[in-house]
């Protein structure tokens, strides 16, 4: 079963022409103020927008440079997998100033006719390679489409691992119907798309002639300058 994410940022591929995503990293420091020191490597960094390509429709400039990514060494909370952060050098590159919406994607489903991750019928057959060998086949009203709804919990929760403490599997759950069959995204045009698959995301941006972010190149304009915090904006609407 497929992962389902919740948004999506695009990217404009037309740059890959003039340089690719910088791909120098240093060694990790503990210094969060190190980072400048990636800057005197004297790697070419695309940092300005080259004067001979134009602003895509609906897109900004994310400036290029030098970051620390991954976990911040006060941070608690980070997992295993987020460390040691590493000093990355990225060039600059378009993003679209918002998640794309919901707007946005039904144009793209009513001109192609896909079908999301979430709207799919289950195939048992298929199914069953995914699970212990042996699985008995659920009721056929279990095996229905749908996705993970959030829920809220009462208390803090002991084990950030168990993302079932925090998760849902909801049957009618997908792009048009966010919290199950009985919600909807009537109103909510301006809103992001959720319930979209990776799979998902990358049928739609072929379509709009985009591709997804690098994670560094999230990381870089989602914290928009700022370094060394543990927390840092999701949106991406200050440049």
């Amino acid at each position: 079963m497929q992962k389902l994410v919740k948004v999506f940022v695009l990217v404009f591929p037309g740059l890959q022409a003039c340089k690719q995503e910088a791909a120098k990293l240093t060694e990790s420091s503990n210094s969060e103020h190190e980072t400048s020191k990636v800057a005197e490597i004297g790697q070419d960094v695309l940092i300005e927008k080259p004067d001979n390509i134009a602003f895509p429709e609906g897109m900004v400039w994310v400036p290029g440079g030098a970051l620390k990514q991954g976990a911040v060494s006060q941070d608690k909370m980070a997992m295993q997998h987020e460390k040691p952060a590493i000093h990355v050098l990225v060039d600059g590159f378009f993003m679209d100033i918002t998640e794309v919406t919901n707007a946005q994607f039904k144009k793209f489903v009513e001109q192609t006719g896909y079908v999301t991750t979430a709207e799919r019928a289950i195939d048992w057959e298929e199914l069953k390679k995914q699970v212990p060998e042996g699985t008995e086949k659920p009721h056929d009203s279990l095996l229905q489409p749908g996705s993970l709804t959030f829920k809220k919990t009462k208390t803090s929760v002991p084990n950030l691992y168990d993302f079932s403490q925090w998760w849902n599997w909801t049957i009618g759950a997908d792009w048009r119907h966010p919290n199950g069959s009985s919600s909807s995204i009537e109103g909510k045009e301006n809103y992001p798309v959720v319930q979209i698959s990776y799979e998902d995301a990358l049928a739609y941006c072929k379509w709009a002639g985009r591709r997804l972010p690098t994670e560094a190149e999230w990381e870089l304009a989602a914290r928009a300058g700022k370094e060394g915090t543990t927390f840092f904006g999701e949106m991406i609407l200050m440049y």
